[in-house]
């Protein structure tokens, strides 16, 4: 049993995505290897996150600066006839890094594995809702989501809910591996899928 310090922060680590115990453990005893310089360092870097980092109320993007908006949702050459519907922010910089994409995103917040009122009130639906009520100038909206089966779950509901607003709704193209995860593929097959959206 470890004692209660170690075990402390085992247990947050744990908290994190796709981290386990044994994980958390690891990256404890690495942190205890450290200097107290290197902690600090760390401690300071987890504060400046929570101080500095702001979140879009356009699109839900971290981001830092004075703007109210981040650089995407502020920048006036972007085409704001296109909204991109992601599950996360890692999928948002996945689109961006290939710059076939020239619209707006807005970020999910995750899927739905079943359409249970719990997991569908997780989601940002409406939120959602309000932006396309505001922007009256968006014409086309892409669901952006992983073509996994809690993808294809909350695409399908993303579809019933925006159907009453009448605006063109696509998905990505085909190229992405069924079961993929955006952040995964390559710039190539999501260049094709962005591009031969439907």
């Amino acid at each position: 049993m470890h004692p209660p310090s170690i075990q402390k922060l085992i247990d947050l680590f744990s908290k994190f995505p796709t981290v386990g115990p044994r994980t958390a453990a690891r990256f404890v005893f690495y942190l205890m290897g450290k200097s107290q310089e290197e902690i600090e360092e760390l401690t300071k870097s987890i504060l400046e996150l929570k101080e500095k980092v702001k979140i879009c109320p356009f699109c839900f993007n971290s981001f830092e600066g004075e703007s109210k908006l981040c650089p995407i949702c502020s920048n006036p050459s972007r085409d704001k006839t296109l909204l991109c519907i992601v599950e996360k922010e890692i999928d948002l910089e996945a689109i961006e890094k290939i710059k076939k994409y020239r619209g707006l995103y807005f970020i999910l917040g995750g899927t739905v594995s079943t359409f249970k009122k719990g997991d569908i009130e997780k989601l940002r639906i409406k939120e959602l809702v309000k932006r396309i009520k505001e922007r009256a100038e968006v014409q086309e909206i892409i669901i952006a989501v992983n073509p996994t089966a809690e993808g294809k779950a909350t695409a399908l509901y993303l579809e019933r809910a925006l159907k009453p607003f009448n605006k063109k709704i696509t998905r990505l193209g085909r190229g992405l591996p069924v079961g993929g995860e955006l952040e995964y593929a390559d710039e190539e097959t999501l260049s094709s899928a962005i591009e031969g959206r439907k």
